[in-house]
């Protein structure tokens, strides 16, 4: 089975009609052991080795991927199994965790901004700096810590920056 084959079913094209009992969790897309899906994975990631070298010889682009979950959801998994085959020199991991003092003396998306990757190479964000951006939202009383908390404020308000 083609790569996009296994993706193709799980896309969702449009977000208004789209249910989650829709979906089978027990579907395997046709793998029939977890031998053959072992073998599956084999395959995926030779392809993704022969892309990364391509990605780095061209030097024009980066891949950014982005694993958004609850703890224990399997993101670290994910990670080592998929990228196990990857050249670790053009690929990185960073983890969004609680920010640190300097984190938290810049705007928002400081952090996430610097951990992006150059061209020729693949970050991974292993939990979303988009989950803080949320999370405040909805909790302002997060952004008492910071010092960007005015900044937030005006946004809040329409006001502009």
């Amino acid at each position: 089975m083609k790569p996009s084959k296994y993706a193709k079913p799980f896309r969702v094209a449009d977000g208004a009609s789209f249910r989650l009992k829709d979906f089978d969790p027990t579907e395997t897309l046709g793998l029939k052991s977890k031998e053959h899906a072992h073998e599956t994975l084999e395959h995926g990631i030779a392809r993704l080795c022969d892309l990364q070298e391509k990605l780095y010889a061209q030097d024009r682009w980066a891949v950014l991927v982005v694993l958004q979950a609850m703890d224990a959801a399997g993101k670290d998994s994910t990670i080592k199994h998929v990228m196990s085959g990857l050249n670790p020199q053009g690929c990185s991991v960073t983890s969004f965790k609680a920010p640190s003092a300097e984190d938290l003396d810049h705007d928002f998306l400081w952090r996430a901004t610097r951990s992006l990757p150059e061209r020729g190479k693949i970050g991974i964000f292993n939990r979303s700096y988009y989950e803080e951006v949320l999370v405040a939202r909805v909790h302002p009383e997060i952004l008492s810590r910071r010092n960007c908390r005015q900044i937030w404020s005006q946004e809040k308000s329409g006001r502009d920056v």
